[in-house]
């Protein structure tokens, strides 16, 4: 389809971003059994779980300016969290046999996301309101794990502490990013990721700790900190969130390539990825068998290879069917979506045709 003569285009950008943080969302999930039997996977899972989550949530974030009513959002985020519950249920109680109820105020396995980005949604026109929300969103995040609240009640912790950069994504300028990549940024941004991997391989100080410092999930007590030490060290996570979120940005292509169509589909990624690692840990030893370098180089080459597979037409026809499922009453055209960020429409500088994400 054309408009005013000129093929409609994306920010490939984004969509390039988007594919390697999905496949390091998969890569993350299923190293998550073997990453304490070799140093090679426990540099690895450190390295995601430091920025994936939070670079996501800030793409989000980003492509969800515009406020979308109520029911929008229960048709794009509510219902397919409903019935995506309902597949976890029945794969757990029928196929694994794992011992479960339907908790949907406890969102299973990595369904908390779409939860939170529903809360997100909800509440950032209103939160966006408040005075100096931006610093009282960081202070949230950092007081929760002072709380003894269930860690995975309607996914509060995790709301609340990646909140920051949801709201961060929803008032980032593109143009500052067009501005920042400089050929000398992009070298400072290169040895600033260096220098953190190095970080986490020369570093002995970091492996007292436990990666899920940056799970957002889990309260001070159980990481196992002292509240003000678990608050410093939930600043940390925030400050290399944002630094490795941006410094990523500087250095990914904004050229189409080969793999940039994933970017748009992500969410049936994020679902088939995660009924399928639930199926393998639940039948069988063989994720928690990785011992060996090359084992763990095979195992992410695995990942890889679902990540390709799990964006075919065949699944995302499923997802899209989904999230095209209406309330009753009138019905009412909705873009449809392959990924978990809303569809947002928004003309950037030089495009014709609002972005789909």
């Amino acid at each position: 389809m054309m408009s005013s003569g000129k093929q409609q285009s994306r920010d490939y950008l984004f969509d390039n971003y988007k594919v390697l943080l999905i496949a390091l969302v998969v890569m993350g999930h299923f190293i998550e059994l073997s990453y304490r039997n070799n140093d090679f996977l426990y540099t690895v899972k450190w390295l995601i779980v430091s920025f994936h989550m939070p670079a996501f949530i800030f793409i989000s974030g980003y492509f969800s300016k515009r406020d979308l009513p109520l029911k929008t959002l229960i048709q794009k985020l509510l219902i397919p969290y409903l019935v995506y519950e309902l597949l976890y249920y029945a794969l757990y109680t029928f196929i694994i046999e794992k011992p479960t109820e339907l908790y949907l105020l406890y969102p299973k396995f990595s369904l908390w996301y779409i939860q939170a980005l529903f809360f997100w949604r909800l509440l950032t026109p209103v939160i966006r309101r408040i005075p100096g929300y931006m610093i009282l969103s960081v202070i949230a995040g950092l007081l929760v794990g002072c709380s003894d609240m269930p860690d995975n009640l309607l996914s509060i912790p995790r709301t609340l502490v990646f909140f920051p950069f949801f709201l961060a994504g929803t008032r980032f300028d593109r143009s500052l990013l067009t501005r920042f990549r400089t050929r000398k940024n992009q070298w400072l941004s290169g040895i600033f990721i260096v220098s953190f991997i190095l970080f986490l391989i020369l570093e002995p100080e970091h492996k007292t700790l436990s990666p899920k410092i940056f799970y957002g999930r889990y309260n001070y007590d159980y990481l196992g900190q002292t509240a003000l030490d678990g608050i410093l060290c939930r600043l940390f996570c925030y400050a290399i969130g944002f630094a490795m979120t941006f410094a990523i940005a500087l250095l990914i292509s904004e050229k189409r390539l080969r793999c940039s169509f994933a970017g748009s589909r992500t969410m049936a990624i994020y679902l088939f990825h995660g009924l399928t690692y639930s199926l393998l840990k639940g039948s069988s030893n063989i994720l928690s068998g990785i011992h060996t370098v090359t084992g763990s180089i095979l195992l992410l080459g695995f990942c890889i290879l679902l990540t390709a597979i799990f964006s075919f037409s065949p699944f995302t026809r499923f997802t899209n069917m989904v999230s095209g499922l209406t309330l009753p009453g009138k019905r009412k055209q909705v873009p449809k979506t392959d990924d978990f960020p809303l569809p947002k429409r928004r003309f950037l500088p030089g495009n014709l045709l609002p972005q789909n994400i």
